[in-house]
């Protein structure tokens, strides 16, 4: 089933030549039409997908979708809109981006997806480098796992430049302790947007990604 129209690309092309608050108004029922029904509409598809794997996943489209309006307070570029449509599909969707889970952003240059945890707490951050030096911990298994190779590559994130006592000798081994973030980052072709097949496709990055996200949420709770 294909949630979108080519048209949900060319209206953020369209925005993109036209970013202000005018224009939108005059296009808000094109906008309605072409991007915010059939995204909530294929977010909800995906949040069911991934509900029947993961039950701790029970939050709405609502709870997963970011605004598209930008926040500009802090921002030198005042454009209004984004030109984008992003969700979080987790547990505690967009207020929540400790919580590891499946992210999502559609626009006419790519689609972009991640998994992970972008924002761990202190205590959190302290609980995953002790999962990782455990050489029994399975890590080392989900980054030698092919499909997790094809679709991801490896972790990525932010490193911290000092580094508690306790890890830094882990680090000379294990760079990944030094990281102060944890998540996985793909682009793939705008093309597959208006295709039938677009939410089969992307579940077989939630699959990949699966295994360390739950990493990730084991480590948490341990």
């Amino acid at each position: 089933m294909a949630f979108f129209t080519d048209d949900f690309c060319e209206f953020f092309k369209d925005l993109a030549k036209n970013n202000h608050r005018d224009w939108f108004n005059d296009n808000k029922k094109r906008y309605e039409s072409s991007v915010k029904k059939p995204f909530e509409a294929f977010i909800a598809e995906m949040l069911d997908r991934i509900r029947t794997e993961d039950p701790r996943v029970q939050i709405t489209p609502k709870d997963a979708i970011l605004r598209i309006n930008r926040d500009i307070r802090f921002s030198k570029d005042k454009t209004p809109y984004n030109l984008h449509r992003t969700a979080f599909l987790s547990a505690g969707g967009r207020k929540n981006k400790e919580i590891p889970g499946f992210f999502l952003r559609l626009s006419p240059e790519m689609i972009g997806v991640m998994a992970g945890a972008y924002q761990p707490s202190k205590d959190n951050l302290h609980k995953i480098r002790n999962f990782i030096t455990n050489k029994d911990s399975g890590l080392q298994e989900i980054l030698d796992n092919k499909s997790f190779i094809e679709k991801y590559g490896a972790i990525k994130g932010e490193q911290n430049k000092r580094i508690p006592k306790e890890f830094q000798a882990a680090v000379v081994t294990n760079p990944l302790v030094a990281n102060k973030q944890f998540y996985l980052m793909a682009e793939l072709s705008a093309d597959w947007i208006s295709k039938g097949e677009l939410a089969d496709h992307l579940m077989t990055y939630y699959h990949a990604a699966r295994p360390f996200n739950d990493f990730l949420q084991n480590a948490m709770e341990s």
